[in-house]
This record gives structure tokens, C-alpha cells and sequence, in this order.
């Protein structure tokens, strides 16, 4: 079977295809690469049946998070799988708009992406648009896409309505990450999509940057893909900066698929799997980011998500973790293993992981000082 990565650059013409390719798209099982893992058969059902002709494909590549690297990989390198993919949905879902939603910072994507659409003659070509996506972390969900593509707020909305009910100019849009879409490329020409997913390594890893592996890959195995550890690593950081830390003998079994993941109370994410070294403390890396964010979250107005807090109250809180971390009984007591956990910001850090006289254990016991 042919791997995204490994496929040509370009194929030959588009094949014929009509509303009955979503029932290929169905038996293979395909899921959304961009962070949820929803079926990707049940969204474009959803957009065909309200048509009309009036449906918008929005191809997102913006990429807002940090560690994340796959998305622009993709664009750059197989550009013209990605436009495959965004054809052939305009063409099964009537659609009247194509967007490439790609981050403002992506320029090398970017001008890949629009290079190879320079060098396409499919009648799809005309309907394509361009948008930069603000480089911030929630541009690229779904409900703020279509927020900016709208309204120039790149921020997420509430529902309803869905996209598939309202998005885009109030039509019925598909918005679909580029892997996604070339997967849905490959599907298209072979007649199966790769049973592979794209990752990012990250952190303690000799060979960090993006990974191609089979779908039930453990995550043990794909980092030994890479070279391995550079060192016995704290923490996993398993789905990027909305994701958790697990323990390293954990997260050495665990398979990198949405379903297995699911079950352990875990996500995917984005594909980023990063090794925390051991001298490192999550709960300090969590603080650093947040100072990072903080001013990018100022500039997005409102709350970030329905029922959660804005970003610069969820930095404070990560501080408020930082000071409360050392009061697991287990982790006081020198145990190296125990189930206390903080929250930082919106990653659950177990107190365990915080090495002795780290950030976290001083400011604890300033903390405790005071309240005593």
C-alpha cells in the first residue's frame, strides 16, 4: 500500500467521482487528521444532503499548534494530493466555494499550495479563494475558521448552527484538515487510503520532526523511528498542548490510533507525541508556554471555547498548579509513583512527574508558609 508520504508528487487527471464515493470514503474507516477524529464519511453525508449546490469546502491549514510540523509537511511536499482531495469534495458535494485556509506564518506551504494550483486545469480550479489563518492556537478549529472566513474573528462560536447546517456565507461547508484531504486523494486513485497517520516528535527525541506510521503504531515504536530518546524522558506529552502527560512506561504501550487512545481517556490531538526530559518539570514547561500565549490570547477576543476560560486566566491557573503541585501525599512522602495531579492550564499534570526542588516544590512551600 502506498504511504502519503511516499506517494508521487502528481497523478494524472481527477477520476469521475459522484455522491456514491462517501460509501468508499465510509468502508474505509477514514478518519479526520486534524485533532477530533471524526468520521469523515458522516461529515460530507451531512454537507451533500444540504447542498443545493450552494456547499463550501474550506481546506484548513492553519496549524495553530506550536509543536505541530505535519500540516505544513503535507502542503509542502505533496500539494497537489491536498488539492486532489478539496476537488474531489467540491465535486461530490456540489460545492460553489473552495478555500485554502492556510496559516499567515506558513509561507512555504503557501506558496507550494499555490503553485500547484497554478499548474492544475480542473474546472475546480476557478472556484478556489485564498485566506491566511491568524497565527494563533484556535484558528484552526472548525466554528473559528469559518468565524474568520465570515466575520475576520478568529475565534471558536457556539452551536448551533453547525458548519454543516450554517457555515461559510451560511452554506452548508465542509471544513477539512490537508491530510485529511490527501488521504481522501489516495482513496480516490488507488481505491484505499494509507492506513497511516502523521505525527510530530517533539522534545527529548534524536530525530524530532514529522513520522509516517501505521495506524496502531505504539508509541514506543515510533519513537525508536526516530532514533530514539536522547534520554530516560520525565513525561509523554501525548496530543500537543490540549493533550496530557503519562507516565513514560504507559505511554511506551500505547497505539497510536484515536479509538485505543479514546478508551485510556487519552487523544491523539494533532499528532504531536512529545518526550519531556528528565531534569524538566511539565507543570514549569506549561507556565512557559502560557507566558508565550499570553499575548497572542489577548488578541483573540472573547472566550476561546463555550463554558472555559480565556487563555490568560488559564496562564494564572497554571500558576496557581505550579504553587498547589507537591501536595500529593504520595509524591511529599518521595514516592516516585502516585494518582495526584494538578490541572496546568488545560493539560493535567499527575504530581508525580515534578522532580525534587523544582519550581513546583519551592513555590509550594512558599505557599504552605504562608498559609500556615
Amino acid at each position: 500500500m502506498t504511504r502519503l508520504l511516499d506517494a508521487p508528487e502528481r497523478f494524472g487527471p481527477l477520476p469521475q467521482m459522484g455522491g456514491g464515493f462517501i460509501d468508499a470514503i465510509e468502508q474505509s474507516r477514514l478518519v479526520g487528521r486534524g485533532g477530533a477524529g471524526f468520521p469523515v464519511a458522516t461529515k460530507w453525508r451531512a454537507v451533500a444532503k444540504r447542498s443545493g449546490g450552494r456547499a463550501v469546502v474550506v481546506v484548513n491549514g492553519a496549524e495553530g499548534e506550536p509543536r505541530s510540523q505535519k500540516d505544513r509537511l503535507v502542503m509542502t511536499w505533496r500539494p497537489h494530493l491536498v488539492l486532489d482531495g478539496a476537488f474531489i469534495a467540491a465535486r461530490v458535494l456540489h460545492a460553489r466555494r473552495v478555500i485554502l485556509y492556510i496559516g499567515e506564518r506558513h509561507e512555504k506551504a503557501r506558496s507550494a499550495m499555490l503553485r500547484a494550483l497554478g499548474e492544475r486545469t480542473e474546472p475546480e480550479g476557478a472556484l478556489v479563494t485564498v485566506a491566511a489563518a491568524p497565527a494563533r492556537y484556535v484558528a484552526g478549529a472548525e466554528s473559528a475558521a469559518i468565524h474568520f472566513l465570515n466575520d475576520g474573528v478568529a475565534t471558536p462560536t457556539s452551536a448551533p448552527p453547525l458548519p454543516f447546517e450554517q457555515g461559510v456565507d451560511r452554506a452548508p461547508t465542509l471544513v477539512q484538515n490537508v491530510e485529511t484531504l490527501a488521504q481522501i486523494g489516495l482513496l480516490a486513485r488507488l481505491g484505499q487510503a494509507p492506513a497511516t497517520t502523521l505525527i510530530t516528535l517533539a522534545g527529548a527525541v534524536i530525530r524530532t520532526g514529522v513520522l509516517e506510521v501505521d495506524r496502531g503504531t505504539t508509541i514506543a515504536d515510533a519513537v525508536r523511528g526516530a532514533g530514539g530518546p536522547t534520554e530516560s524522558p520525565r513525561a509523554v506529552l501525548v496530543g500537543g498542548y490540549f493533550g496530557s502527560w503519562v507516565e513514560p512506561e504507559v505511554a511506551w504501550q500505547l497505539p497510536l490510533d484515536h479509538e485505543t487512545l479514546r478508551r485510556h481517556g487519552l487523544g491523539l490531538g494533532c499528532g504531536v507525541i512529545g518526550l519531556l526530559p528528565a531534569g524538566a518539570c511539565p507543570v514549569a514547561r506549561r507556565r512557559a508556554s502560557c507566558a508565550t500565549w499570553r499575548p497572542r490570547a489577548r488578541r483573540s477576543a472573547g472566550r476561546a471555547f463555550l463554558g472555559s476560560e480565556p487563555s490568560p486566566t488559564r496562564a494564572r491557573g497554571s500558576q496557581t498548579a505550579a504553587r498547589t503541585a507537591m501536595t500529593c501525599p504520595a509524591f511529599v512522602a518521595g514516592s516516585t509513583r502516585c494518582r495526584g495531579a494538578v490541572r496546568a492550564g488545560t493539560l493535567t499534570v499527575p504530581s508525580c512527574f515534578c522532580p525534587p526542588r523544582c519550581v513546583c516544590s519551592t513555590a509550594s512551600s512558599r505557599t504552605t508558609e504562608r498559609t500556615t
